[in-house]
């Protein structure tokens, strides 16, 4: 199989995405510039907000994450000129380099700092209070007095045991957060979760009521009234903000227009994005964006978000997304039972599976070795039971034979 390869810093400025007719909002003077490898000079107005849970700050619809290859302080500026102002990194992407780069274009644009929603996240694997220590590296990567927002970052019970799954709604935690918050280092806490059992940590969170905002694997196509979305209620209800992401990781197969699509001026990765800002309780998409194309497209996109997407829509981007290849779940009850029944870290080896063959991203080799035996080890369950019972029909018989031909 053919795997896509890392962007290079120099390769990402000359990528360009066709925007759609109508939505075409990036100029010409940043793409040339671009592609001369200079930051653009011509700023686009900020882009539009939403409000970040009941009491939060009003953020950019899209936040530009921090784990692709080609970013850099250049690639920032050109977020910025684009009209981005939330960015989110954390202390292991890009091997430990993605906040230094944030620390670097932050010196270098001080008057700036006071304008963007900056987050970034930790992985307190012997407990909340572990993130007490954490803070100050982390500041001192990023070159902030402070940060807008600090997750734990991929809470799961493979990284932090069942007892994280008390976590969101413990006095453990809940003291850290107030901690943190009243050493005026961090405005918010909350924490970053793909894992299978996501609907439990967001009704733990709900219950708690103290974290401030989550960062979560969301598909716009879940079945409502069903628990991820009741899940998703009790949070928005508890005045928690709710950020998207994993929302693209099954589009990279599809074609890049449909009919239907184009005659409300959207290529289907916009359509994609519509669809879940047509859920009000998102207020955010954090995506990996790798090049200036997708860049100008997202950022368009948020731009002609004029609202939700009709119900026909949602179904025809569904059939596209169901008709295609698709290597991570984004939830489903089955996923979510089986994943509480085994030790098997089925979820965790297809995740790293999408992260090598659509980034090309070499980490991920060592994020399945890291994984003991037992969890790498599907022998006692069903995989193919699981594939014909996921809402998303995911392969997890080819995608573990992959991860053991990829990585072991």
């Amino acid at each position: 199989m053919k795997q896509k390869t890392n962007t290079s810093r120099r390769d990402f400025l000359k990528v360009a995405v066709t925007v759609p007719v109508g939505l075409a909002v990036a100029t010409p003077l940043i793409r040339a510039q671009a592609a001369e490898s200079e930051p653009a000079k011509t700023e686009l107005p900020p882009l539009p907000f939403r409000q970040l849970g009941k009491d939060g700050p009003h953020v950019s619809m899209v936040a530009l994450g921090g784990m692709m290859s080609a970013l850099s302080p250049q690639y920032l500026d050109i977020a910025w000129s684009l009209g981005m102002r939330y960015f989110d990194t954390a202390d292991c992407y890009l091997n430990r380099k993605s906040e230094t780069f944030v620390a670097q274009w932050l010196a270098k644009h001080p008057e700036r700092r006071k304008e963007i929603f900056l987050v970034s996240k930790d992985h307190p694997r012997k407990g909340p209070e572990q993130l007490l220590e954490m803070i100050d590296k982390r500041l001192a990567a990023c070159g902030t007095p402070y940060l807008d927002l600090f997750f734990i970052h991929g809470i799961g019970t493979n990284d932090y045991g069942q007892e994280s799954l008390e976590w969101p709604k413990s006095d453990r935690l809940r003291k850290v957060a107030e901690k943190l918050k009243e050493s005026g280092k961090v405005k918010r806490v909350g924490f970053a979760c793909h894992d299978a059992r996501l609907s439990e940590y967001l009704n733990a969170a709900a219950e708690g009521g103290f974290v401030d905002v989550i960062m979560l694997a969301y598909t716009p196509f879940y079945k409502r009234g069903e628990a991820f979305d009741k899940a998703l209620d009790a949070c928005h209800k508890a005045g928690i903000g709710l950020v998207a992401m994993k929302t693209m990781r099954n589009s990279g197969d599809l074609p890049k227009r449909m009919p239907e699509f184009d005659k409300l001026g959207l290529t289907l990765h916009q359509a994609l994005l519509h669809a879940v800002w047509s859920d009000s309780r998102i207020s955010s998409i954090c995506s990996m964006i790798e090049n200036v194309g997708q860049m100008e497209t997202n950022t368009a996109a948020a731009r002609s978000y004029k609202g939700p997407l009709k119900m026909g829509h949602l179904d025809l981007l569904k059939e596209a997304v169901m008709a295609h290849r698709r290597t991570l779940c984004p939830g489903c009850p089955a996923c979510a039972e089986m994943a509480a029944r085994t030790d098997v870290a089925f979820h965790d080896i297809a995740r790293f599976v999408t992260y090598y063959e659509q980034d090309g991203n070499q980490e991920a080799r060592a994020m399945y070795q890291a994984l003991s035996p037992s969890l790498r080890d599907h022998s006692s369950i069903d995989l193919a039971g699981l594939r014909d019972r996921c809402a998303f029909k995911i392969d997890y018989p080819a995608i573990m034979r992959r991860a053991e031909h990829y990585f072991a």
